[in-house]
C-alpha cells in the first residue's frame, strides 16, 4: 500500500520561508517522479513543482518559479519543497503526489497517489 505523509506546514509571515517534507512508502520511490500541488479554498488544485526520477528534471508553476525548490532524497524516500519569499497568495493546502511514470506531469491526472495535505498560511 502506497502512503505519502506531508509535514512542515504552518503559519509564516510574508517574505518568510518554509520547507515541506513528504515521506513515501509502498512503492519503489526512486523509479517515479514526484510532484507538489496546492489548493486554496474555492480554487482548483494547482501544480506547484515536479521532479522527474531519472535525469532529475524539475518543473515549476509560473507563480512559484524562482522562489520554490523541489528536491528528493531517494535514500530516505522523501521529497522536499523549499519555499522562500512567501506571499499571502501562497496560502493553501499543499499536497505531494507520486507520479505514474518517471516524468513529472503538471496535471493531477499524472499522479495516482496523494498525501493528506499540509496547511500553509502566509500572513501579510
Amino acid at each position: 500500500q502506497v502512503q505519502l505523509v506531508e509535514s512542515g506546514g504552518g503559519l509564516v509571515q510574508a517574505g518568510g520561508s518554509l520547507r515541506l517534507s513528504c515521506a513515501a512508502s509502498g512503492r519503489r520511490f526512486s523509479s517515479y517522479a514526484m510532484g507538489w500541488f496546492r489548493q486554496a479554498p474555492g480554487k482548483e488544485r494547482e501544480f506547484v513543482a515536479g521532479l522527474s526520477s531519472n535525469i532529475g528534471r524539475t518543473d515549476y508553476g509560473d507563480s512559484v518559479k524562482g522562489r520554490f525548490t523541489i528536491s528528493r532524497d531517494n535514500a530516505k524516500n522523501t521529497v522536499y519543497l523549499q519555499m522562500d519569499s512567501l506571499k499571502p497568495e501562497d496560502t493553501a493546502v499543499y499536497y505531494c503526489a507520486i507520479a505514474r511514470a518517471k516524468w513529472a506531469s503538471m496535471s493531477v491526472q499524472g499522479y495516482d497517489y496523494w498525501g493528506q495535505g499540509t496547511q500553509v498560511t502566509v500572513s501579510s
